[in-house]
């Protein structure tokens, strides 16, 4: 990971709150993948994300991160992780050793995390209905079958640019 940077993207001492930024997490994750051919050449192993959150307050241009990994047949898939009720997300200590009250809700946003999701070529996941252990199999067999399918179209796309590169008489 040396290659990404060499810390944070944004200081967490500045920041009053945590932040999910799903665009910088995806953009390394992308970076790491082209590392990882460069060092290792292309795997036939399937790639794919997985984002872990709440869905609350995620910043930066997300909508060009999941192109890019789109464009690289890199599904995303979202896991989301809180409830609907949501709850209050602990501070940071201070310099002097005391921890403030919490004062950000955190609540669970389905709608946007499927939006997420459905953008970046992946599904969506939630933990807490059932074992975390099903949920990571059915991450792992969707992008099994999304590759597979990707695989398919390219040899069906290709048989078709043959067939019309062909000459006819």
């Amino acid at each position: 990971l040396d290659h990404l940077s060499d810390h944070s993207p944004f200081r967490l001492e500045d920041t009053p709150t945590w932040d999910t930024n799903i665009e910088t997490g995806i953009e390394w994750g992308v970076k790491l993948a082209e590392k990882d051919a460069e060092l290792f050449g292309k795997s036939k192993n399937p790639k794919g994300f997985v984002v872990i959150t709440d869905g609350q307050a995620w910043s930066g241009d997300v909508a060009i991160a999941l192109a890019d990994a789109r464009r690289r047949k890199i599904p995303v898939n979202v896991v989301g992780v809180g409830t609907i009720g949501g709850g209050l997300i602990p501070e940071p200590a201070r310099a002097d050793g005391t921890t403030p009250p919490p004062s950000v809700q955190a609540t669970l946003d389905r709608e946007s995390l499927r939006q997420i999701a459905a953008a970046g070529g992946g599904e969506y996941f939630e933990i807490g209905h059932e074992p975390d252990r099903d949920v990571a199999f059915q991450i792992i067999e969707s992008v099994r079958r999304r590759a597979l399918a990707s695989v398919e179209t390219e040899a069906e796309e290709s048989r078709e640019e043959r067939q019309c590169e062909e000459p006819s008489d």
